[in-house]
């Protein structure tokens, strides 16, 4: 009697003959000119950085297009290998159906990395720095991502009788947990807020730490929203309760505690 009705949105934004502009779509691009755009603004502030060397405001262009093809292959190849390598091997030409969806986080963040790692190379830029620069506004992708996922609806949570819980179309009759909204939440917004401000308070003086933030970060809330996010039997639910979110989140714990840790150890002076 008292379950939140599911906000329905029409997926489709505009839809002319054969081309159909989705929210989804326009989610993920959103996240990525946002996250672009924060990324110039940092580059171009002194302050932040205090004669520390950088990529120029002009080569982000770049670093956006390697960073956005290197998402789309990563997360394409992450889910197949990830989470369903028996189909696609049956079935090798459906890895490259992009359009029926199935995108994995920590594949596109394997992705984003190679490329960001390319750019580096072929700016001469400190690597720690591109990754801390990248990370500063990843959260805002996540934030849109995990909106449209709740828009579409897709990854919803479990079974619960919480004040705010959801029935979503085409998972049951069950009221659950809005999940996508606890992680665009968690993620999104308050890993976005909390790199502010070690950024405000001088992390881009110490190559790896905002990186190492963003890692600890997401890799915890992820585990958190775990609990209460419903895994696909097939695909992500693991024994003894685990997800394979949870298995393939908790290395990036353990990277960001060591880049934390390593950062801070070193001295202010290093480059």
């Amino acid at each position: 009697m008292f379950v939140i009705p599911f906000p329905v949105i029409d997926p489709t934004l505009i839809e002319i003959g054969p081309v159909a502009i989705r929210w989804y779509g326009l989610a993920y691009i959103a996240g990525l000119l946002l996250a672009w755009a924060y990324a110039r603004m940092l580059v171009a502030r002194e302050a932040l950085w205090d004669g520390r060397p950088r990529p120029n405001v002009e080569s982000l262009d770049d670093l956006l297009l390697y960073g956005a093809f290197g998402v789309i292959l990563g997360g394409r190849l992450g889910h197949v290998l990830f989470y369903d390598p028996g189909h696609y091997l049956r079935h090798p030409l459906e890895i490259f159906a992009l359009w029926q969806g199935g995108m994995a986080f920590h594949g596109g963040l394997i992705g984003a990395m190679v490329g960001m790692a390319l750019f580096a190379r072929r700016y001469k830029a400190p690597l720690l720095t591109v990754f801390d620069i990248m990370a500063a506004g990843a959260p805002l992708g996540l934030l849109f991502g995990r909106l449209a996922n709740f828009i579409k609806p897709e990854l919803w949570g479990r079974p619960s009788d919480v004040a705010w819980a959801m029935v979503f179309p085409g998972a049951g009759p069950e009221p659950r947990h809005p999940s996508q909204l606890y992680e665009a939440g968690l993620e999104g917004l308050a890993l976005f807020v909390l790199l502010a401000i070690a950024v405000r308070f001088d992390a881009l003086k110490r190559p790896g730490l905002v990186s190492g933030l963003f890692a600890l970060g997401y890799g915890l809330a992820r585990i958190f929203c775990e609990f209460f996010r419903e895994p696909d039997p097939d695909l992500e639910k693991l024994a003894n309760g685990l997800t394979m979110g949870m298995v393939l989140s908790l290395p990036m714990v353990l990277v960001g505690i060591a880049l934390i840790f390593m950062s801070l150890r070193r001295k202010e002076s290093a480059a």
